[in-house]
């Protein structure tokens, strides 16, 4: 038999011209977003003051199955697209598992992972508009790296909030950012009038995705040619991020493979959405069932301990409302190193799906998600990100099972990044100063007291 290759590569033809709306296969769509004034749905006129036009019809489309990539965005894709699927022959050697250990690596782009699938579209969707700037927050910063990329590509001008506590735990991260023009602002900040709000309450603060996006969008509606981006949870996002899956569905047919499991870190949803779109609409249409695991951490347990629920999706509470398993937007997750996993709630439509029990989740401890991490960087010489590195430990977990029963299974996960801003963390659990935090019942019930009494 002829040994599969350690990288499958597709050919730049390969990359997929069109991207995949996996809501078009939902029977059950996400509930839509409310305009928390009327908790009426949303409408495109009440949300392109916020998102440029074309980002919020894609918002809005639960029909459209395929949509067209434009050539531009193609043309910025084929600088480090396609991505390859990686055999981790080492890692199953290690585990002595007789598992396939597959995963599709994001890290082999400046920005150092998947973010910038999204970030380019958002990018020159604005950029043909005719805006002149965008706002966003960062939380442990990929997603601020890979929008300063697109917006100096399309010569846009960017502001970043990024939470404070990654702000101070990545500077370099930070530097990348200012390296290609953006202006990075540590949340909260006193140069919005919800950020003073936070920092009177508490001048100490350092922060959280729900804060950082409520300044931002802040900023992007006070300001003139100017709107808002976000990096993950929305439906646009994870139409983009289809790109992941779309890719590694060819790779695999190419080898005349099927993932049995796939496993994907999420915190919001980007880059799980991408990663099983393909393979969620085969589960959803009856053709193959993959058992499909979100792994989140412990310390910031949307999916595993939140509720389903309207919520607002920032802090300020002055964004469209979602229907998403939530901590409540006022949860503050621990300052630790799942960086970006750190968002109080989950994508709508990986919502749904997980409601509906097309998905599984589990909940790791960080200081297990790092030992994973360090083997996984002897055994496949890349250093994951923290956020993969959950992914990888949930993909260890399932090659032990098979382990133990015998069965040769094929598993999927995502690498979503590389984590060489991330050194701060890793030196933590190398010297032993790492502590695992997980939220009581009684601390998640103070934010979820307070989640809005929506009943639709």
């Amino acid at each position: 038999m002829k040994k599969i290759p350690h990288k499958i590569f597709l050919s730049e033809e390969q990359i997929p011209s069109k991207w995949y709306n996996l809501r078009a296969d939902m029977k059950n769509k996400p509930a839509p977003m409310l305009n928390p004034a009327t908790l009426q749905p949303i409408t495109l006129e009440e949300i392109t003051p916020v998102f440029c036009e074309a980002l919020a019809k894609q918002e809005l489309d639960n029909d459209t199955r395929w949509v067209d990539i434009p050539e531009s965005i193609m043309d910025m894709y084929r600088i480090y697209r396609p991505s390859p699927l990686i055999r981790a022959y080492n890692l199953e050697k290690a585990l002595g598992t007789p598992a396939k250990i597959y995963f599709k690596y994001e890290g082999n782009n400046t920005s150092g992972s998947h973010k910038l699938n999204s970030a380019i579209a958002q990018a020159y969707y604005a950029k043909e508009q005719g805006l002149k700037s965008l706002t966003t927050e960062t939380g442990a910063g990929q997603w601020g790296t890979a929008l300063s990329e697109a917006c100096a590509y399309f010569g846009l001008d960017l502001n970043v909030y990024m939470v404070k506590v990654s702000y101070e735990q990545k500077p370099y991260r930070k530097a990348v950012m200012q390296t290609f023009g953006a202006n990075v602002i540590a949340s909260p900040s006193n140069t919005t009038q919800i950020g003073q709000k936070i920092l009177a309450a508490d001048p100490n603060e350092r922060g959280s995705l729900g804060c950082a996006i409520s300044e931002a969008v802040e900023k992007a509606v006070t300001s003139d040619n100017c709107r808002y981006v976000l990096g993950s949870v929305l439906s646009q996002v994870l139409l983009h991020q289809s790109v992941i899956g779309l890719e590694t569905e060819a790779a695999f047919n190419m080898i005349g493979e099927y993932p049995d499991i796939i496993v994907g870190c999420a915190g919001g949803g980007s880059n799980l959405g991408g990663l099983i779109a393909p393979f969620m609409r085969d589960k959803l249409t009856g053709k193959a069932n993959p058992r499909i695991i979100a792994a989140e951490p412990a310390s910031c347990p949307s999916l595993t301990r939140g509720k389903y629920a309207y919520d607002f999706c920032d802090t300020g509470m002055i964004t469209p409302m979602a229907k998403m398993y939530t901590l409540g937007c006022e949860f503050k997750p621990s300052a630790n190193h799942a960086g970006g996993l750190r968002y109080h709630g989950m994508s709508p439509i990986l919502s749904q799906l997980y409601d509906d029990g097309f998905m599984e989740a589990i909940a790791l401890e960080q200081t297990s998600v790092f030992e994973a991490a360090v083997m996984f960087a002897k055994c496949e010489t890349i250093l994951p990100a923290p956020e993969s590195a959950h992914a990888i430990k949930g993909a260890v977990q399932e090659a032990l099972k098979c382990k133990e029963s015998g069965e040769a299974k094929t598993i999927l996960f995502g690498l979503t990044g590389t984590g060489y801003f991330d050194m701060t963390a890793y030196t933590s659990y190398l010297e032993g100063q790492m502590n695992d935090y997980v939220p009581t019942d009684a601390d998640l019930e103070v934010a979820f007291s307070k989640l809005p009494p929506v009943n639709v």
